[in-house]
Parts: structure tokens; C-alpha cells; sequence
């Protein structure tokens, strides 16, 4: 699946959760509840990659696949609701990256 379906999907599951807390709360979730939410999926994340590394007892109910999959789709959606390109600002930021860590690794072979 590309980075273009992926967020179309993570978009029609974002109007069902708009249709669901529209029924249940009789709002939705704004664009910093999203973010919010999103740092709560990086902390279960967080949990969930200490128990696969032993650190701590593994939390019910979710897994490392699942609480991955759950961070993509509120980066998606987050990327979406603020009109980033996530696919360009990817592209551009990791040919920064690369050129970046390509140019310390030529100064350290220096030394």
C-alpha cells in the first residue's frame, strides 16, 4: 500500500470516529485532539517496545504491530488535517537527512 492509500484510508476511518463521537459526545475531535491523541499512541508505543525488550510486563490487549499501525494512522490524519504533504515533507527531509549524515560521516573519516 502506498503512502497515498494509506492516508485516504486513515481518512475514511477518521470521518467514521467523526460520525461516532458526533453520535456518542455530539462533537468531534479537533485537529489538537488528534495530536493528543497521537501522544498518547506514542506513550503505549513506548510501553509496548519496553515489554518486547524484557524492560517491563507487557500491557493487555495491544500489540507492537497494532500500536504502530495506530501512530501511522494519527500521523496520516494529523499530516492531512494540518494540509501537509506528508509524502513531499518525507521525501525532502530524509534527502536532508541523508546528505547531513553522509557529510559527518566524510568529516570523521577525516580525523
Amino acid at each position: 500500500m502506498e503512502l497515498g492509500e494509506i492516508t485516504e484510508r486513515a481518512m475514511r476511518v477518521h470521518a467514521l470516529y467523526d460520525r461516532l463521537n458526533a453520535a456518542q459526545r455530539g462533537c468531534t475531535w479537533t485537529r489538537q485532539d488528534f495530536v493528543l491523541g497521537f501522544a498518547g499512541d506514542v506513550g503505549d508505543l513506548a510501553k509496548l517496545a519496553q515489554a518486547a525488550d524484557g524492560i517491563r510486563p507487557a500491557p493487555a490487549g495491544r500489540d507492537l504491530g497494532h500500536e504502530l499501525a495506530d501512530c501511522l494512522w494519527s500521523v496520516a490524519v494529523i499530516a492531512r488535517l494540518y494540509g501537509v504533504d506528508l509524502e513531499s515533507a518525507f521525501t525532502a527531509t530524509m534527502a536532508d537527512l541523508e546528505q547531513s549524515i553522509t557529510g559527518q560521516l566524510g568529516q570523521e573519516e577525516q580525523w
